[in-house]
């Protein structure tokens, strides 16, 4: 049977797997499943699920020490404060809530669990999904699909992740699987006309 999810927005280590010396059958998977606005960061044997339509997902996994995360974003920021062009209060762990609905703060919340695993940005891979249309007439620089992928583009750039895959745009939506105890993502399209580097995506 699988462990209950972790509450989602914690960044703290799913735990470990106990196997006796007689079992040879390692026990299933952690399942966490991911909401439009939620994330996770940790390590072990768990794996992370969610659904993308015009949403955005980052996947982050550090290869050395064999953590990683995952958030799922709706829209690229908060119209409060983007016309200042400076992020959210509350990134240091003061001021307003870090909202995981937004890809500037989605992407802090990671930034969090990074810095408590003892790493640096620069040292995780990042693989981008999601953006896709739902409804017809989408397609345009104003459309929130293709602001949210421009959003996460920027993140990665910014924050210094070295971008390994990417599944974005077209028309359609998205079943995502990311293991953390490998990095590996699988991913169910079904649509048309995505924007794809398959480099390291399974499924």
């Amino acid at each position: 049977m699988n462990q209950p999810p972790l509450a989602p927005g914690r960044a703290s280590p799913a735990p470990g797997v106990a196997a006796s010396a007689s079992s040879a059958v390692p026990e299933p998977p952690e399942e966490v499943y991911l909401q439009p606005g939620e994330w996770h960061f940790g390590s072990g044997r768990t794996r992370v699920r969610t659904l993308l339509g015009s949403c955005v997902a980052i996947a982050v996994w550090h290869p050395a020490l064999r953590v990683g995360g995952l958030c799922h974003f709706m829209l690229p920021t908060r119209n409060a404060y983007a016309r200042h062009g400076h992020p959210p209060h509350g990134q240091g762990g003061h001021g307003a809530h870090l909202d995981g609905r937004y890809a500037d703060e989605a992407m802090y919340l990671l930034l969090r669990g990074m810095h408590a695993a003892g790493a640096k940005p620069h040292e995780f891979d990042a693989k981008l999904f999601g953006g896709g249309r739902m409804f017809a007439g989408e397609g345009t620089a104003g459309d929130v699909p293709f602001r949210n992928i421009v959003a996460a583009r920027a993140l990665v750039q910014q924050h210094g992740l070295r971008l390994r895959a990417e599944h974005l745009g077209g028309q359609g939506h998205r079943n995502l699987l990311f293991e953390l105890w490998s990095g590996d993502a699988y991913l169910r399209f079904w649509g048309q006309g995505a924007e794809q580097n398959q480099m390291e995506i399974r499924g």
